[in-house]
């Protein structure tokens, strides 16, 4: 069972986030790790742009929020934890994320947490700097705020983690460690971080409260900011990391696995007012194919439009991570080779069913909404 995702091409022009979907795609079509929200599949068709990615049936950490489950320490130190590999792996393969928050991690059935959206990460390299102003804003590193109003040098991994920071304290007290809205200009964000400090719950551990210190300091140069840092702090000393990458660490909070872990009011208006529902597709593109092949091209009322969808029709790259992963098993490639029907038809009928309706489709892996 996978989620599918889909996004209509030409909203996505209109919008101009067709290089923000391709940059998605092209860094996770690179990535796979055990506590990302992976992608298996990517095609298209005339309308839209799919990505099937990993099924997971626990929810988003907002929607818990919001259903105002209490989050213990060790519940939240698990998913610090296992953030922390999540981030370590991904600053191995030189991204850097930008949108760490609650509506970003997905939890399984068995309560593990697993980071997702990757459609505003960037890719850093030898000592390269990131500038964009990117984020969501309460989650946001001071080092962006800055670097943006004060054209600094720009900032880097450590972004990430300021945001783990500010998303673990959310989840302990109910409310982030600064009060930040989407409306706070930018030049009064960077005075913010030099003039308010955050305030720890008295109930916490003395360990726990360290620790967000040391992933909520301004200075990115003194904050925590790899898997070495985390695995330092005395808090953790009792972590068993390899069992913990192998899931064998089980999580206190467990999703109830007899409910829908999402919004459903929001699910059905996000239903009713698609306006052009997969279900109808074949209709749809029908006619839409008639009435393209009654009138002349070169009457078009949008050119520039219809570029646009045909360098997106030709730009677009087809994913197989199951047949990517047969290709590297050389086990499974002998096999292949000397089974006599594995032949180019088999393999045709293999990409085509990518299209089959053995896919748990759904317009989007169970959204809730989000903060501002």
């Amino acid at each position: 069972m996978y989620a599918m995702k889909y996004m209509n091409k030409q909203q996505c022009v209109e919008r101009d986030e067709v290089r923000n979907v391709f940059r998605e795609l092209e860094i996770l079509q690179d990535i796979e790790h055990v506590f990302l929200v992976n992608l298996w599949y990517s095609f298209q068709d005339e309308e839209d742009m799919f990505m099937v990615v990993d099924l997971l049936l626990g929810g988003d950490l907002r929607y818990h929020l919001q259903q105002n489950v209490q989050f213990t320490e060790e519940t939240v130190k698990l998913y610090i934890c296992e953030m922390a590999l999540a981030l370590n792996y991904l600053r191995s393969q030189h991204i850097i994320h930008r949108d760490v928050k609650p509506d970003n991690i997905l939890l399984d059935e068995q309560g593990h947490a697993h980071l997702s959206d990757f459609n505003i990460a960037t890719i850093i390299r030898d000592g390269e700097r990131a500038t964009a102003l990117a984020g969501t804003k309460p989650y946001m590193a001071p080092e962006i705020f800055h670097s943006f109003v004060n054209r600094g040098t720009g900032y880097s991994f450590e972004v990430d983690w300021w945001s783990l920071g500010v998303m673990a304290y959310e989840l302990l007290r109910g409310w982030r460690p600064y009060d930040i809205h989407s409306s706070n200009p930018v030049e009064s964000l960077v005075q913010l971080f030099s003039t308010v400090s955050v305030q720890y719950a008295p109930t916490w551990s003395q360990g726990m409260v360290r620790l967000l210190r040391k992933l909520l300091t301004v200075s990115p140069e003194h904050r925590f900011s790899s898997l070495t840092d985390i695995q330092a702090s005395p808090y953790l000393a009792d972590i068993m990391w390899d069992e913990l990458s192998q899931k064998k660490v089980e999580p206190g909070f467990v999703p109830n696995k007899g409910r829908l872990h999402c919004d459903p009011t929001f699910e059905l208006e996000e239903m009713i007012l698609e306006s052009r529902p997969l279900h109808k597709k074949k209709k749809r593109l029908a006619k839409n194919k008639s009435r393209d092949n009654s009138k002349d091209s070169s009457q078009s009322e949008n050119d520039y439009l219809q570029e646009c969808l045909e360098a997106i029709q030709q730009d677009f790259v087809i994913f197989n991570r199951e047949k990517l992963k047969r290709s590297q098993d050389p086990d499974a490639l002998d096999e292949a080779m000397s089974a006599p029907e594995a032949t180019d038809e088999a393999e045709l009928e293999a990409d085509t069913d990518l299209e089959s309706s053995h896919f748990h489709m759904c317009s989007s892996v169970c959204p809730s909404a989000g903060s501002s």
